[in-house]
This record gives structure tokens, C-alpha cells and sequence, in this order.
């Protein structure tokens, strides 16, 4: 597996401690990120107060919690702090779990903080263990100042940072952090949930996995609750691993609804995200279709990642991105001269990268720039490079609807049915479309579409 190792460097660690003027504060200390500005050692997003100090104390760790977390295969593993966005009017707190499988985000919105707007960029926050302790004392409202970044007046001394973390970087870990944003944006609202039958519901899942809790298994609307079923019918929402919401029990005694979102049922194991809704914010877990799956290998992006147009689109709608928090494709259609569906395409692939992030309550994209190379992990992907590879080979060969790809010592044809195309291979048998094309239809794909076939992606 092709990893790297990440440096994070902060000027001292965060903390809660008392404040002279009353009340608490709780420093949270950011590294390296990007802001309109440019690159930014330590970027400074927002000084106020919490709302809800307690909710959001709980909050961050609910998000702290999935990223030290392995819910397959549970063995000791390195946590990367969470990464913060600031977009203006809110704050975003989102980690991935070490398992590749669960991503979590925190939204702090504009009536949950009091101290004017927030500035923009992303960057990573320290989530320490002291930390985590004094955050789970926290127990009533009292006054809690909030700084998110450096003091006013902090020293930067030449002796380098205080406070510094290495951790491994997978290129798995950076790509299922990305793809879960981009398989996000093909789910819609399937369940709302008040705040009674939301904590009642979550408090009766399993918090351990077992053999049942790994099979896939489905809930569908019936009321104010939801109700279990053992098939995927009409309506129905995919929740795979349900142990894996262990995380929202952090924060359910303030719930005041919980929203189910998923994509339309069709008989598979899929991806699902539930979104508690507190005073002020909002608390989301998005779940693999699998517990032993992640969001890396799903490969539901890759046509888009396999295009020319996507790719010089995607380098334009970068440029007029402006850390919105919300982002309207036809207004950047407008701007870019592109018809809205180019500009979606470039969002997916902007998705792929770490560029933009996706919000299902908005049902949109937002800006934002993951403080590391996620693109590196588009470059590697496995699939997309043997596509490329056979490709620039002269592997494929293309007769009308059908196309014979030479891999190895074997050859397969590749059928094009009204744009959907279908492979002789073992992957296509195994999932039939539901996990991405595979490398002969990629291959197809870039040889039809006068792909570049050499080098990486751009």
C-alpha cells in the first residue's frame, strides 16, 4: 500500500483553560493550511463564543472519536487530528476513521457562534488527549470563548514548532476521505426522524460488531420511526454496520431530529449518511456500504476522473472558487462559460481531490481544500492507472459498439449499451457496474473520449 508520512506542526498544543475575564476558553490550535491568502503556517479562522459549549464540546468529540477509530479489523492505530474549514458564516469540523469506512463532520453554524463571521481556509486542528478529557467535563453552558488558531499577539520563536505529530498517510485513506464526498451527492433525504424516535431508534442499535451487525441490513420509514426490514423495498435505507453510529450517542440527549439520507434502494449493500441535528449545528456519519469495505474502492468516480474535459474544467471552476459554503452550479457555469452538467462533472472531480466537500442538509457542495495531497491518491489509483496503461499500449482495438482489450494473456470485449458499457472480465461478473467500471471499460472509455493516455492525471 502506497503511503506517505504527514508532518503536522502546531505553535503549542490546544487546551481548555480558564479565561481572565470569566468563564473558559478553549484554544484550539491550527498547522499548516490554505486560505485566500495562500498557504498559511498556523491560519487563524474565528475568536467568539459557543452557543452551546456543552453540544459542542460533545460534538468535537463525536468527530475526535471516528478518527481514532477502526471499526473492522480493530487494532491500534495512529489518529490524524480533524481538519477545520472556515466558510464565512460556519465552522467545519470533519475526520475519516483510520478503517477508511466512516466519515464524520461537525457543523457549527452561524447561530451556533457568536462573535461575528468566521474567516476562510482549511487546515488541521489539534484534538489532543488532555484535550479530549477537559472537553468531556464540560457539562453546563457557562460562557466558553472559542479561538480557532493562534492568539492575537502569539510568538513565533526560530526554534520551530513546539508541538509536532507524524502520522502515515495511506493513499486508501486519502481517497476515501475525498470519494466520500462525491458519493454523498447522490443521496437524497429518505427519513426525518423528531427528537423522541431519534434517540429512541439509535439508543436500540447494536454497539459492538458481531456476525449480524456485518450483514448488510436496511431500515424504512413507518410513521415518526423507522422500521427494520430484511430486504432493501421501496423506500428503503441501507444502514451497514449499525455500530458504527456509536459516535452520535455523544450527542443524543440534544437532539432535536435525526435525518436519514441515502441513495434509491436497488437490492446492494450501500453507502448511507445520518445527520443529528443539535441547537446550532449539525453532527453527520456517512457509512461505507460495508464495514469490511471503505469509501476508496468504490470506484464510482472514475469515468469522470478518466476525461479530458473534466479535468481542464475542473482546473477552471478551481479558480472561481471562493471558499463558499455554498456552491451553485449555474452560477459557476455562468462564469466559466460552461453548461451546468460540465460543471458538475468538475465538481465530482474536484470532489475526488479534496477540493470541495459536500453537504447534504444544503444538498451542496462547499469550498474547501484538504491539508494534504489527496490528489496524489487520484494519481495512484490502481484501476485508473492500468486503464491509462493499457490505453497508451494499444491494448484496445474498437469495432462499432464492441471493443477486444488485450491484458495479459488474456483478451476481453467490452459492449457499449446505450453508455453503459460491460466487460467479459471477473470484476464486471462479481459487481456488475455497482463498484465502478473496471480497468477495460476505463480503458475503452479514454481511447472513445481521445483521453491523454500518458503520464498522470492532471
Amino acid at each position: 500500500m502506497t503511503r506517505s508520512v504527514q508532518a503536522l506542526a502546531y505553535s503549542r498544543a490546544s487546551a481548555l483553560e480558564t479565561s481572565g475575564a470569566g468563564g473558559q476558553l478553549l484554544g484550539l490550535e491550527t498547522a499548516g493550511g490554505l486560505t485566500p491568502r495562500g498557504a498559511e503556517a498556523h491560519p487563524r479562522f474565528f475568536t467568539g463564543f459557543l452557543t452551546s459549549p456543552s453540544i459542542a464540546a460533545r460534538g468535537l468529540l463525536a468527530v475526535a472519536d471516528v478518527a481514532s477509530a477502526r471499526y473492522y479489523r480493530q487494532t491500534p492505530a495512529s489518529s490524524l487530528d480533524p481538519v477545520v474549514t472556515g466558510n464565512g458564516d460556519r465552522l467545519r469540523f470533519e475526520s475519516f476513521s483510520g478503517c477508511c469506512g466512516v466519515y464524520a463532520r461537525l457543523d457549527v453554524l452561524r447561530e451556533g457562534l457568536d462573535g461575528g463571521g468566521t474567516d476562510h481556509g482549511t487546515t488541521n486542528v489539534d484534538i489532543n488527549h488532555p484535550l479530549r478529557e477537559a472537553l468531556s467535563r464540560i457539562t453546563a453552558d457557562d460562557p466558553l470563548h472559542l479561538r480557532v488558531g493562534p492568539e492575537e499577539m502569539a510568538v513565533t520563536t526560530t526554534d520551530g514548532p513546539l508541538v509536532e505529530k507524524k502520522v502515515p498517510l495511506p493513499d486508501r485513506w486519502l481517497r476515501g476521505f475525498a470519494e466520500a464526498q462525491v458519493v454523498s451527492a447522490g443521496f437524497d433525504l429518505r427519513a426525518e426522524l423528531p427528537a423522541d424516535e431519534a434517540v429512541r431508534f439509535l439508543r436500540s442499535l447494536p454497539r459492538t460488531s458481531g456476525n449480524a451487525s456485518r450483514a448488510a441490513r436496511w431500515v424504512v420509514p413507518a410513521g415518526r420511526t423507522l422500521r427494520p426490514t430484511t430486504r432493501p423495498v421501496a423506500g428503503a435505507v441501507c444502514l451497514p454496520g449499525p455500530e458504527r453510529l456509536a459516535a452520535l450517542q455523544r450527542v443524543l440527549r440534544h437532539a432535536a431530529a435525526l435525518r436519514v439520507y441515502g441513495p434509491v434502494a436497488d437490492g446492494t449493500a450501500s453507502a448511507s449518511a445520518w445527520e443529528v441535528v443539535l441547537p446550532g449545528m449539525r453532527l453527520t456519519l456517512t457509512l461505507s456500504p460495508e464495514a469490511s469495505r471503505g469509501f476508496s474502492g468504490e470506484g464510482g468516480v472514475l469515468e469522470a476522473l478518466a476525461t479530458d474535459d473534466a479535468a481542464s474544467d475542473a482546473e477552471l471552476v478551481s479558480v472561481l472558487l471562493a471558499w463558499e459554503p455554498r456552491i451553485e452550479p449555474a452560477d459557476l457555469a455562468e462564469q466559466a462559460g460552461l453548461t451546468v452538467e460540465r460543471v458538475r462533472a468538475a465538481l465530482t472531480r474536484l470532489g475526488t481531490a479534496g477540493r470541495v466537500g459536500y453537504d447534504l442538509a444544503d444538498a451542496a457542495y462547499f469550498h474547501r481544500e484538504l491539508p494534504y495531497d489527496a490528489r496524489r491518491a487520484e494519481r495512484h489509483n490502481p484501476r485508473l492507472v492500468a486503464a491509462r496503461e493499457l490505453a497508451g499500449a494499444g491494448a484496445v482495438v474498437i469495432d462499432g459498439a464492441t471493443a477486444l482489450v488485450s491484458s495479459g494473456e488474456r483478451r476481453y470485449q467490452v459492449r457499449d449499451g446505450q453508455g453503459n458499457l460491460s466487460c467479459t472480465c471477473q470484476w464486471w461478473a462479481d459487481y456488475r457496474g455497482r463498484r465502478g467500471p473496471c480497468k477495460h471499460a476505463l480503458a475503452v472509455r479514454m481511447v472513445r473520449r481521445g483521453a491523454a493516455v500518458t503520464g498522470g492525471a492532471r
